[in-house]
């Protein structure tokens, strides 16, 4: 045998080899020269093993990582590569028997004594030790590697043989595609036809990977069992499982595996967070870039979905579901499905808009502020030092109102709250289409038979109150967390989250002070174009102080959720992912949509009149709409935030943040491989590549943006029609963003099984029923639509809208102002005015109870509530229509589903008519046997007799 082949890593078939201590063969004279040796890990076994793809055999791949710290000492060098394997047991736990394969220390390394390590060191060595031993009695087969140019990080391969695959396999109740395939129902007529169109024409937009054609076969798929392997193809067993179920199955062993040290027992999760480990993942498919890089899925996605020249393709949700799992698939399909129906809101938004625009000009309101003619004098601003105004001078304000208040905002507030429960029915059937594609159609049944693992913080907490139970009483009874462990944290909880909430409230408050006091201070100028654009400036840059905060504060909350969650101490994974969105969903809600609620239903309803005005601080007056009402400051308010979110934080994070990171670690990398000349020509191998990636760190934030969006979209889409655009090219950009990001940027996520997107689909619909009211609010409370119809069929003379204005505006003598508080000069109007007007029903100077509120005031308050109630009942039960109408299942799939159902039934039965039919062949041979024997030999012994049956019980038992 030849050195170069005398210490590669040990094949599975080999049993019983230990690597033993290379220096005493040394010594012996058994071993071959260090250069031969040095050449068994060079290159040759680096593209054998597909550098980190599989073991160092090149035959058995690499199911999952598990990343550790060790310090290296600066005069030796550590084990280069170290394997385990299942019939080294005992080998493998023992630091003696398991010595490190030579490196290019040579002799020296073995004559420098092993460094001293610190106590947590080893200690964490220790526990790493006797975690891998279990894990090799769980079936699992090893294999380390130390030498890597990642300096002080070592790297456990593990790779899962087939006979755990189909254990495991059996035990999750995966379900399988068997060798049964069946026909799948095919339209006909013309709905055949119709397909056979939409085919054709959306072939183009089809993304070139296998399965993105229709399918007109499937496989049958039963849960896996040893016992019927016999139903499966397993002609190819390497395939059989993909990367993704492999990683599955390994993941499922390490959360179950546990070391036992000082009666605590920690699994994989909890050596994650003790830092026994510092990283645990499955391994991309390889790389996505280059020109003689093989063809992967990593590859091909990278291609098809990651390109931003892919986007107006459709996504190959199949080939996402088998690389990154049935989670992550159905995220991107609900995005995918979600930017599909923006399409129709973003046209009907579109028109909705253009006919504010045609009709802008024939608006009768509108116009009369803008004629000058009519000579109105507004009553001033502020106190002291604003002027009377004239109304003519906010004709660029009320014309650019009718853009988003007109009729039209109406029908589009009822078109969206039913496009939202349209939206939720569209999702809710093609989630049941990938179910039936992607075999989970009967998950929820064998879900409660794989029961979730505790999380490491509570089995943690749960020794704790053990440890401290057993010194009083002596008991060592398994406990459990009750609400009395937990009312400490959920009192936190409370506190804190009504803190942050009053926080976001006194951020808003602030920035109210800002504009008002801005808008005193702008009045005083002596510029003339600053006092002309006073609400322009303030408008503006208070909006831009919003954006800023709600940035910050969207970061903090989402930190501050977590620890609220940590510390209530969750069971299980599930549990603390929902209790962490609903909170992060809270407290982003309310940070995001307060200042634009603050707008919409406050601004300019707690303002006063003239001479008897509301004051905040005894000196700052409460600030008012403009003259066209508060939906055109809503409008850009709206606009500014949705915009400013999706493009800073949504994109211009995701994308600025990840390759400042990259970028950081590729100056680490540089630095390390100048310190380190001989391994700087060293190809790195895949774990240590996806090693440096960022960690997946869940999907919350990226449905947490997109629910926001939803929010943006729905909740004030009458005052800002535009939205459903606005958010169709956001995520046009962000499937491809996202895309990227998880081909490129981050390690692979492990694959978990899930039916529906979880607690988001009830967020969704708390939205859209929220949506409802919101709208109707608006419509009746912020717009002068209500207004408008009244003053047309109560009051207007001839029935036109001539003479809406002055209906609208109340007057004031400005001899009743108060002593000081009066204009300090009037040559900004240029003529004596003793009546001025104000936006209000109060009754004139001259009437009995002057200054009070007027009678129409109490008829369009009760026309607006009114239409609160038609409005919120009439689209809830229109939503709930569509809702009943509209089946959840499609009946195609529920059809697909039942035959499913009846093929198994039949192949089952099948099975046993075989097992029946070999039972009586067997039968009539072994009566045939006898018969004949009889026939020779009619006078058989009693012994003969005896075995002759015990033959045919034979027979019959196989």
């Amino acid at each position: 045998m030849k050195g170069s082949e005398k210490y590669r890593a040990v094949p599975a078939e080999e049993k019983g080899i230990h690597i033993i201590n290379i220096k005493a063969i040394e010594e012996i004279g058994y071993v071959q020269p260090e250069s031969v040796l040095l050449d068994s890990l060079s290159t040759d076994q680096d593209s054998a093993c597909k550098y980190g793809l599989y073991f160092r055999d090149g035959r058995r791949k690499v199911d999952y990582i598990l990343a550790y710290h060790f310090k290296k000492a600066s005069g030796t060098r550590t084990p280069s590569r170290r394997v385990y394997q299942n019939d080294a047991v005992s080998g493998a736990r023992s630091t003696k028997e398991n010595r490190q394969l030579p490196g290019k220390g040579g002799d020296a390394e073995a004559a420098v004594p092993e460094p001293q390590m610190d106590y947590y060191e080893d200690d964490k060595r220790f526990r790493r030790e006797e975690y891998e031993g279990n894990l090799i009695e769980a079936g699992l087969e090893l294999e380390k590697d130390e030498d890597t140019k990642l300096h002080g990080v070592g790297f456990v391969k593990i790779h899962a043989p087939w006979n755990v695959l189909c254990r495991e396999a059996e035990f999750l109740k995966l379900k399988m595609p068997t060798k049964k395939m069946y026909q799948i129902n095919q339209a006909h007529g013309c709905m055949q036809k119709l397909h056979s169109v939409i085919q054709k024409i959306t072939e183009p937009i089809q993304p070139k990977v296998a399965g993105s054609k229709l399918q007109t076969t499937k496989h049958l798929s039963y849960p896996f069992s040893r016992e019927k392997q016999h139903l499966f193809d397993l002609s190819n067993k390497d395939s059989f499982f993909d990367s993704k179920t492999r990683s599955t199955v390994v993941y499922e062993i390490l959360k179950r595996t546990t070391c036992t040290k000082a009666k605590y027992s920690m699994g994989i999760t909890s050596l994650l967070a003790n830092g026994v480990y510092n990283a645990a993942y499955p391994l991309h498919d390889g790389d996505y870039e280059g020109e003689n890089v093989d063809l992967n899925d990593r590859k091909l996605l990278c291609e098809e979905w990651a390109s931003y020249g892919a986007f107006y393709k459709y996504q190959p949700i199949d080939l996402v579901r088998k690389y990154f799992g049935e989670k992550v698939g159905l995220y991107f399909a609900w995005l995918g499905v979600y930017t599909q129906m923006l399409i129709p809101a973003s046209i009907v938004g579109i028109i909705v808009f253009l006919y504010g625009c045609a009709t802008v000009d024939e608006n009768i309101p509108s116009m009369e502020m803008c004629d000058q003619s009519y000579n109105i004098t507004m009553c001033p601003l502020c106190d002291k030092t604003c002027s009377y105004w004239k109304m003519s001078s906010a004709c660029a304000t009320a014309r650019a109102s009718h853009l988003f208040d007109n009729p039209a905002t109406v029908f589009f507030s009822v078109f969206m709250a039913l496009w939202a429960a349209t939206f939720m029915e569209h999702w809710k059937r093609r989630q049941m289409r990938l179910n039936y594609r992607w075999d989970l159609t009967g998950f929820e049944e064998v879900e409660g038979t794989v029961k979730d693992h505790p999380r490491a913080e509570y089995e943690a907490k749960v020794l704790q109150k053990s440890l401290k139970k057993e010194r009083k009483n002596k008991e060592t009874e398994k406990e459990k967390l009750n609400w009395r462990d937990r009312f400490p944290a959920y009192a936190t909880n409370f506190v804190s989250i009504i803190f942050m909430i009053g926080l976001t409230f006194a951020i808003v408050f602030g920035v109210i002070i800002y504009r008002i006091s801005t808008a005193a201070a702008l009045a005083m100028s002596s510029s003339p174009s600053a006092r002309s654009n006073v609400r322009v400036t303030v408008t503006a840059t208070a909006v831009i102080i919003n954006l800023v905060v709600i940035l910050i504060l969207d970061e903090v909350y989402g930190c501050i959720a977590r620890w609220l969650t940590q510390i209530e101490v969750p069971k299980t994974d599930k549990s603390f992912e929902e209790r962490m969105i609903f909170k992060a969903f809270l407290l982003k809600f309310v940070n995001a949509y307060t200042p634009i609620f603050y707008v919409a239903f406050f601004k300019g309803r707690f303002v006063g009149r003239p001479g008897d005005y509301v004051y905040i601080f005894h000196s700052f007056r409460m600030e008012e709409c403009a003259p066209g009402g508060c939906l055109m400051e809503l409008c850009i308010q709206l606009s500014i935030i949705m915009l400013g979110k999706q493009l800073i934080q949504n994109n211009l994070f995701e994308i600025g943040i990840p390759k400042m990171k990259k970028f950081i670690r590729y100056i680490k990398s540089k630095r390390q491989n100048y310190l380190d000349h001989d391994e700087h020509t060293k190809k790195k191998q895949r774990y240590e590549m996806d090693y440096n990636l960022e960690p997946f760190a869940g999907l919350t934030p990226e449905y947490m943006e997109m629910i926001i969006q939803f929010g943006f979209v729905t909740l004030f889409v009458a005052s800002f029609p535009l939205a459903p655009l606005f958010a169709l090219l956001n995520n046009i950009i962000e499937i491809r963003l996202d895309a990227k990001k998880f081909i490129t940027e981050l390690r692979r996520p492990l694959a978990v099984r899930a039916k529906d997107i979880g607690i988001w689909y009830n967020i969704l619909r708390g939205v859209g029923k929220f949506a409802v009211i919101i709208n109707a609010f608006v419509i009746s409370f912020t717009s002068d639509f209500i207004p408008r119809l009244v003053y047309l069929y109560m009051y207007s003379p001839d029935g036109t809208m001539h003479g809406f204005v002055n209906h609208t505006l109340s007057s004031f003598n400005v001899s009743d102002f108060r002593s000081g508080m009066e204009p300090s000069g009037q040559q900004e109007i240029g003529y004596l005015v003793e009546i001025c007007r104000y936006k209000d029903y109060r009754e004139p100077p001259w009437a009995e109870n002057k200054y009070e509120i007027s009678k129409d005031f109490w008829a369009v308050l009760a026309a607006r509530l009114a239409f609160v109630i038609v409005f919120q009942n009439l689209v809830m039960f229109m939503s709930d229509f569509v809702d009943w109408i509209i089946p959840d299942i499609p009946k195609d799939i529920s059809e697909q589903i039942h035959k499913e159902k009846v093929l198994m039934v039949e192949v089952f039965m099948k099975e046993e008519q075989g097992k029946l039919q070999l039972l009586e062949t067997w039968k009539d041979y072994e009566k045939n046997k006898e018969e004949n024997c009889n026939n020779h030999s009619p006078k058989l012994s009693r012994s003969q007799r005896g075995s002759a049956a015990s033959r045919h019980s034979y027979h019959v038992d196989v």
